[in-house]
């Protein structure tokens, strides 16, 4: 088999974290008899220096043409770059929602997986951690207040900015309907967060993800307030197996469920349209701080080119082989920066390698 894969390596610890993503591909797919080409995207930062635009109509043209696209992350430090000197709509992270627009990518799929490895690093108590938890936040991702309009304006002396959050019956429906298909291969449980005890549009919210619950007599469905949400993320995170939320609340959550698995370094994603195509991601930032140092955590990366291969070309045996590989590599006792802990007698063996060796070790141990 055969596949085209377009790359937006990005900006920051981009390019590095792609790489060893890449490597890790092309390993898998010698073991498979899978074949890669990737073809380079521009998107973000780079971009903009090189076009004036985070986006370009080649970028989308080039996205399109590819089966799948691989990213690595975009943006920059805020209070340096000249980036963010630009107006909104043509700083970084415009073009990230431009092209989540043009391809109409609805659903991004974040899971949040607690290795036994990593037990350490989660922030949480070993009584709250438990038997770790598994949980996959279904996001809806082209609708709600970020694309929505907006306008800053001066009413009665004083400046005033409006953002709108809208949503319609079948933007809520079909990513409804992607939240249950998930759970379904998982443990039956969605648990749909909304605000409907204030917001209209949560209201709306409730009453359709009712509506495709019947559809799922298979699957239970209960609703959950975004503030009690977040709470229960910290108090109980085992208790939740899907996550089904709108775009703002899903990217708030996200967040905090990528750190109490220990590291947003480890973290996936995928965003999905209504076909194959699928836009993969780690679900950490550029981090500039640390970009060319050769420290970044790859991991993320990684497993989003397996959630890649799984999602958008039906491979779920290579893609179960990178899973594993990263598992055992954990298990080995390898760790990048962000999850290294402090040496003790309880660590002893644990050992810090570089992205690129965190990518090696991985390929080695794929089978």
């Amino acid at each position: 088999m055969e596949y085209k894969i377009g790359v937006i390596s990005g900006d920051g610890i981009g390019p590095e974290i792609v790489t060893e993503a890449k490597k890790v591909l092309d390993a898998v797919g010698e073991i498979y008899g899978i074949s890669f080409h990737y073809t380079e995207i521009l998107m973000g930062g780079i971009s903009i220096d090189k076009t004036g635009r985070p986006l370009t109509e080649e970028a989308v043209a080039g996205a399109r043409a590819s089966d799948a696209v691989l990213m690595g992350s975009i943006g920059g430090n805020t209070a340096a770059s000249p980036w963010y000197q630009l107006p909104p709509d043509l700083r970084p992270e415009a073009g990230l929602l431009a092209l989540r627009k043009a391809l109409n990518l609805f659903a991004n799929l974040r899971p949040a997986l607690l290795y036994p490895q990593l037990k350490a690093a989660c922030p949480l108590r070993d009584e709250i951690i438990g038997d770790g938890f598994d949980m996959i936040i279904v996001r809806e991702l082209t609708g709600g207040l970020y694309f929505g309009e907006r306008k800053t304006r001066e009413m009665n002396g004083l400046i005033t900015a409006t953002d709108t959050l809208t949503y319609n019956e079948e933007e809520i429906r079909r990513i409804a309907k992607r939240a249950f298909d998930v759970a379904r291969k998982r443990r039956k449980k969605v648990t749909s967060v909304d605000k409907a005890n204030v917001l209209d549009s949560s209201r709306l919210w409730r009453k359709i993800v009712e509506e495709v619950a019947e559809e799922y007599p298979d699957v239970i469905c209960q609703h959950m307030l975004v503030d009690n949400a977040a709470m229960q993320l910290v108090k109980d995170p085992g208790q939740f197996d899907v996550i089904l939320t709108e775009n703002m609340f899903g990217d708030i959550l996200s967040d905090e469920a990528s750190m109490v698995t220990g590291s947003i370094g480890m973290l996936a994603s995928a965003s999905l349209n209504e076909t194959k195509f699928g836009l993969y991601e780690p679900s950490g930032g550029s981090a500039p701080d640390i970009a060319g140092k050769g420290i970044a955590n790859p991991i993320a990366t990684v497993l989003s080119a397996a959630m890649m291969l799984r999602f958008s070309f039906d491979q779920d045996l290579a893609a179960g082989a990178i899973e594993a590989a990263v598992a055992r590599t954990l298990e080995e006792g390898y760790r990048t920066a962000d999850i290294m802990p402090k040496l003790s007698e309880k660590t002893r063996g644990i050992r810090q390698v570089g992205t690129s060796e965190m990518g090696d070790r991985i390929c080695q141990r794929l089978v």
